[in-house]
């Protein structure tokens, strides 16, 4: 496997104290390699996660920032990121590899933004049932690999569920997701996108559950 070149972290700490687009364009033939250099290797994991996922696309995101709608102004990102779609409708959740430097790399599964329709599905499910949920993010494996869900949840109960509900935990949250975060030196070590690839292979219990729960009504008769 390709592995991140140092030159890349070195890079990415320059151009955050030099975001502006001088800077950039006298430095854009450096930037060119790099980029070149990370997505071979996203693209490697792409077809790593080929061998044991349904994986339709790789989409590397630009290094030019969005500055539209936002207060921060600086017209550049200061890392790289990558999210692999699997084959929808009947294949759910996706993956994210996040590369940045001063130990703040990650990856990221599950589902972030789920619309209204599917976070409504998988509350009913949960309220209907948590107990095979439970045992797959229970599972000493699968917790030693991705620890807890994290993202964004409600304080108390969402409309129409009972705030004493023993799954409340669980129905409360409106994003779904697992990180696992990296060193500097994990990333830069020739076997990090085999650990990534073995990580992200890892959740698929949690997929495969998500995936029936939301292919499916509350009586589990097939929506698709």
């Amino acid at each position: 496997m390709s592995s991140i070149s140092k030159d890349t972290f070195d890079f990415l700490n320059r151009l955050e104290q030099n975001n502006n687009r001088d800077w950039f364009n006298d430095h854009k033939k450096e930037f060119k390699t790099i980029e070149a250099n990370t997505k071979k290797v996203y693209n490697e994991l792409f077809e790593a996660l080929k061998t044991h996922d349904e994986i339709d696309r790789l989409k590397l995101f630009r290094i030019y920032r969005d500055v539209r709608f936002s207060k921060n102004k600086t017209p550049y990102k200061t890392h790289f990121g990558g999210s692999f779609h699997r084959k929808k409708p009947e294949l759910r959740g996706g993956y994210y590899l996040h590369i940045a430097p001063n130990n703040q790399s990650f990856i990221a599964t599950g589902f972030w933004e789920p619309n209204k329709e599917d976070l409504l599905r998988i509350r009913k499910e949960f309220e209907a049932d948590d107990t095979e949920i439970r045992e797959i993010i229970n599972n000493k494996s699968f917790k030693a690999v991705w620890g807890d869900f994290v993202g964004d949840e409600l304080k108390t109960a969402p409309k129409g569920f009972d705030k004493e509900h023993p799954a409340i935990d669980l129905i409360r949250k409106k994003q779904y997701i697992f990180t696992k975060n990296y060193t500097d030196k994990d990333v830069l070590s020739n076997n990090f996108i085999d650990e990534v690839n073995i990580a992200f292979k890892a959740i698929r219990p949690y997929f495969d559950y998500m995936s029936d729960v939301l292919t499916t009504n509350i009586n589990g008769e097939s929506i698709i």
